[in-house]
């Protein structure tokens, strides 16, 4: 499972500024974003360097769209495991094992963990559910099928808050 890291990066303005544009584009050139925030392309290098050393910036990637593979169904399942003592990291690495699983959280409440799949038919959609309660240790599951998707993405910096970003700033 995913680890967060507790070590903070003092942030600027400019920084999530570099960020916003980065999570929109991650083909944005050094030249563009230097005439864009007016600075030197060394300045912007150096930056992007320091997010990526800290770990801010974990890896610059293309955006694909699932529905363009013909991943049509998008498939939210809660999972209820028997409480032994590893379950959360083993049932965790298993579930993220599985085939058409791109997301897994461990959660706290009436459910234990809450997968997000997709899939290109009901075949799948079947193997894929039979891969997750075949899990030792999963006792229940319970799916949602998704019929439309109304707002998607992986962009942190466009849907924060003027209070959020302020907050990342005032932790300097």
């Amino acid at each position: 499972m995913q680890s967060t890291n507790q070590d903070s990066i003092e942030l600027d303005e400019t920084d999530l500024a570099i960020l916003e544009r980065v999570e929109q584009n991650s083909d944005v050139n050094l030249e563009e974003l230097s005439d864009t925030l007016d600075l030197s392309k060394s300045a912007i290098h150096y930056r992007l360097k320091k997010l990526k050393e800290s770990n801010v910036i974990t890896a610059i990637s293309a955006d694909v769209d699932p529905i363009a593979l013909g991943l049509n169904l998008l498939i939210i399942t809660e999972v209820s495991v028997v409480h032994e003592s590893g379950y959360a990291v083993d049932i965790g690495e298993a579930l993220s094992e599985i085939d058409g699983v791109y997301q897994v959280f461990y959660t706290m409440g009436d459910t234990d963990f809450i997968v997000h799949s997709r899939v290109q038919n009901r075949s799948q959609m079947n193997d894929l559910i039979d891969a997750i309660v075949g899990i030792d240790g999963v006792n229940e599951t319970s799916s949602t099928f998704v019929m439309r998707e109304i707002k998607t993405g992986n962009q942190t910096i466009a849907n924060m808050s003027d209070e959020m970003l302020e907050t990342v700033l005032d932790d300097e």
